[in-house]
C-alpha cells in the first residue's frame, strides 16, 4: 500500500511538471531532497523562481489536498528552499514564490488545480 501511494505521488508529480511546462514554465529541478525537507518541483516563470509542492488525494476528505499544506509543511518547504538556494547560488537573486499543485480524484476524473502564491515566507 505504501508503494502504491509513492507511485501515485510520483505520477502526480510527473503530471504536474507536464502541466506547468504546458503553461510556459521551465522545469529546473525535481525532487530536491535534504534532511530538512523535499521540494517536488523547482521551475522558472519568466524571472521568478517557482517552488512547487504537489499534493494528490483520491478523495476530498479532511479538507482535500490543499489543506494538507499546513504550517508545519510550509516550514519544511521554506527550510528546504533555503538549502536549495545555498546549493544553487545562481538562483538566489531571482524573486521566488511557493505554489501548490493539487490533484484530486483518480484516473480520467482527476482534477488538477494550480495555487499560485500558496504561502509566503
Amino acid at each position: 500500500m505504501a508503494m502504491d501511494r509513492m507511485e501515485r505521488g510520483r505520477a502526480a508529480e510527473d503530471r504536474a511538471a507536464d502541466y506547468l511546462e504546458a503553461r510556459g514554465l521551465a522545469i529546473l529541478a525535481r525532487n530536491f531532497r535534504r534532511r530538512a525537507g523535499e521540494i517536488d518541483i523547482v521551475a522558472r516563470e519568466g524571472v521568478t523562481l517557482v517552488i512547487v509542492e504537489v499534493r494528490a488525494r483520491s478523495r476530498h476528505a479532511f479538507g482535500g489536498a490543499a489543506a494538507s499544506v499546513g504550517p508545519r509543511k510550509q516550514q519544511r518547504l521554506i527550510r528546504a528552499a533555503q538549502l536549495l538556494l545555498a546549493a544553487h547560488p545562481e538562483w538566489r537573486r531571482m524573486p521566488a514564490r511557493f505554489d501548490v499543485i493539487v490533484e484530486e480524484g483518480d484516473g480520467e476524473g482527476a482534477r488538477m488545480e494550480w495555487i499560485r502564491h500558496a504561502f509566503t515566507l
